[in-house]
């Protein structure tokens, strides 16, 4: 098994850019359930660096994990994958 030093990403939603530079991004996932093994969404919340406040809410982006930025910012946008309307 190889170590891999690439950060880990993820893909999520914006909903919310009220912050200079930060956004909250929104990460939805599936697990399955221990008992009835019925497919679950579950979702986790990231607040993200945007260096250049170019992220409206409602857009698709990918997230890397980064250094710690503030208290509880440790992610950074590196690409929008779709616009918002």
């Amino acid at each position: 098994m190889s170590i891999s030093t690439e950060s880990k990403g993820r893909v999520g939603i914006v909903i919310s850019n009220a912050m200079d530079k930060s956004l909250v991004v929104l990460v939805s996932y599936l697990v399955s359930h221990k008992l009835y093994k019925k497919r679950i969404r579950r979702s986790s919340k990231f607040m993200a660096h945007d260096e250049k406040n170019v992220c409206e809410v409602g857009d698709k982006v990918r997230i890397v994990s980064t250094r710690p930025l503030s208290k509880r910012k440790r992610w950074e946008v590196v690409e929008i994958i779709k616009k918002s309307k």
